[in-house]
């Protein structure tokens, strides 16, 4: 099937969301340094000048990729966390979250786990900052399960975090639409793999 133009396909968007949305294409399937700025405002619909009041540059357009999917996910964790439910309910409805949030911006975390290291180097400490606080509150609800005892502390709640990520990060090399399984039911199996290997 042959994709629509991008300013037709986002056309309805704002114009700095358009810009984005066909930068996040375009860097997820060409890679970042492989686009130019003349591509991006070329399938947009836009004139460089239009890109530019909004974006000074396409490493800006880049942080913005990666900030826009971790405030996402931040504000979604935040609400998990602090909600009704004990630890190892809300650690499950937290980790399917960010499963779920990654299919579903599946692009924005392809860009993510593939230029990360391209950014600029404000931006870069910027970005690394936001997934340490991520990941601060996400190892808290882990460490309150083990305060409870439903989880075993003799893992360090550190390690489980790192493990469960470190899975989740290379959903974007392996998975296919076209695939056996949804991803609800990959989420289920990702959560079901973390939370076995945490609990007494």
């Amino acid at each position: 099937m042959t994709r629509a133009p991008a300013h037709e396909a986002t056309g309805d968007l704002p114009l700095p969301g358009r810009l984005l949305a066909v930068a996040t294409r375009m860097f997820a399937e060409k890679g970042f340094e492989n686009t130019s700025v003349q591509e991006i405002v070329d399938a947009a619909g836009v004139t460089k000048g239009a890109m530019y009041h909004y974006f000074g540059s396409k490493d800006d357009l880049l942080y913005e990729i990666y900030h826009r999917l971790l405030r996402l996910q931040m504000s979604r964790l935040e609400r998990i966390a602090d909600g009704p439910g004990s630890a190892g309910e809300r650690l499950r409805a937290a980790a399917v979250d960010v499963l779920d949030t990654s299919f579903r911006h599946l692009d924005d975390f392809t860009v993510f786990f593939r230029s990360t290291h391209l950014l600029s180097r404000d931006h870069r400490e910027a970005v690394r900052a936001e997934r340490r606080r991520y990941h601060e509150r996400f190892r808290a609800l882990v460490q309150e399960g083990q305060r409870e005892g439903a989880f075993r502390d003799r893992t360090p709640a550190d390690i489980a975090v790192h493990f469960f990520f470190g899975t989740v990060h290379q959903i974007g090399s392996w998975y296919r639409q076209d695939g056996p399984l949804d991803t609800a039911a990959i989420s289920e199996h990702y959560v079901d793999l973390f939370l076995n290997g945490l609990r007494s």
